[in-house]
């Protein structure tokens, strides 16, 4: 277990640096957010454009898990060598260009592709961009930082994505013009965060070590990396499971209507954006362990009382906040404080990277189609209750983690 405290940081002596950097990188994951589940909202216009099926959009969003899954791991390992700002600032360039390409496609094909592109991007942002505010944040807030960040993919992505996205359609011509649109205010980001963001020391320094130590592979030397990985799958499988059973789950077994379901529907995303700042600042004064365990186990209630309670739309919504801010908050902390304060500073992006990666190729892409597999055979509660599960062995697993919260390795 490495103990973190000793990471170099530009933040010590100025808080005014730490703020303006926490709040630019979280606006840009929430462009990471919103970019990413724009799609779904504006489905029914796209489908009947494009001419293609709900396979064919299952097989989009599998697309840009995967090759965000797979570009996590790879960034996060080249951000350790090279530095963290010359990842970060293209990568919001890219993926703020490939989001307006979406709205460029004539076809599926095109669209995959856009997409595909985009899931690359917004990849590489990801463990650069928390190994950056973990850089520029004291131990004290590391972990209400990273959770402020975090939490904007949420807020964006799954609560107001769908209002923005279905008022902007109103508005605009056309579906490809919400894609345009969205696309600009990341390239302004981009030009911000090259004025401010500096690079890291650590990060910029090349290191005399052989180059196998800075690998994503070693690691895994780390006995909490070891953990974290399997962890982390299960908090992602709560994530994505509930982001795509909901919608059926609130029609079919709770009988709401359509726009009765879109109301509460954005509990998953008010829910996710709550948990990753409490849980995140939590786990600054409970410690990391500790505040992940309860986080698992909440959600396993959560999910349990969604399946099994028979609720009416408030009700359905409290327990859609409870399980996203459960799952969220947990995932807060297994992407980017826990593999970060777990490894040598040289290697904290190849960490975060290694576990952002994992859980996205088994949250966000094999996860869902166990969901369904399941939701076909046994039906949908079953799925929830199976869930339910996946938390509970989450939970128990919290107990193999090293503490890594600096404030308490110091006791």
């Amino acid at each position: 277990m490495h103990n973190a405290s000793h990471h170099i940081r530009q933040s010590d002596e100025c808080p005014a640096y730490e703020v303006k950097v926490v709040a630019l990188l979280a606006l840009g994951f929430g462009l990471v957010g919103l970019d990413r589940w724009l799609v779904t909202p504006l489905a029914p216009q796209i489908m009947q454009d494009l001419k293609f099926d709900y396979q064919d959009l299952g097989a989009l969003a599998s697309a840009v898990g995967l090759s965000w899954g797979v570009f996590a791991i790879a960034m996060g390992r080249l951000a350790d060598r090279v530095g963290r700002r010359i990842i970060i600032i293209p990568a919001i360039i890219g993926f703020s260009l490939m989001s307006g390409l979406s709205g460029l496609a004539n076809g599926f094909a095109t669209l995959f592709l856009a997409r595909l592109a985009m899931g690359v991007a917004e990849g590489a942002y990801c463990p650069s961009s928390y190994a950056a505010a973990l850089d520029a944040s004291p131990p004290q807030r590391r972990g209400l930082n990273l959770g402020i960040i975090s939490s904007a993919f949420a807020l964006f992505g799954l609560a107001l994505g769908p209002i923005i996205a279905t008022q902007l359609v109103l508005v605009l011509p056309s579906w490809r013009d919400v894609f345009m649109l969205v696309a600009v205010p990341g390239l302004l980001l981009a030009l911000v965060l090259a004025r401010v963001l500096r690079e890291t020391p650590v990060a910029a320094v090349k290191t005399d070590r052989p180059q196998q130590n800075s690998g994503w592979l070693a690691v895994l030397r780390y006995a909490n990396m070891r953990v974290v990985l399997p962890v982390i799958c299960c908090s992602m499988s709560g994530v994505f499971v509930l982001g795509v059973m909901t919608p059926l789950f609130l029609t079919d077994v709770a009988h709401l209507p359509t726009a009765t379901m879109g109301m509460v529907m954005s509990g998953l995303g008010f829910g996710g954006f709550a948990g990753q700042i409490a849980v995140g600042a939590a786990s600054d004064r409970l410690g990391r362990r500790r505040s992940l365990a309860g986080a698992f186990l909440l959600g396993a209630i959560a999910l349990l009382l969604l399946a099994l309670g028979g609720f009416g739309p408030t009700g359905l919504f409290a327990t859609l906040f409870l399980a996203a801010f459960a799952c969220c908050g947990a995932n807060a902390l297994l992407a980017g404080p826990v593999p970060g304060e777990s490894v040598p500073p040289e290697m904290v992006s190849s960490a975060m990277g290694l576990a952002i990666g994992v859980g996205e190729i088994f949250g966000g892409g094999i996860a869902p189609a166990i969901g369904g597999f399941i939701a076909q055979h046994a039906g949908l509660v079953v799925t929830l209750v199976a869930v339910s599960g996946v938390l509970t062995v989450g939970a128990m697993m919290t107990a193999l983690l090293a503490e890594t919260a600096p404030q308490f390795q110091r006791n």
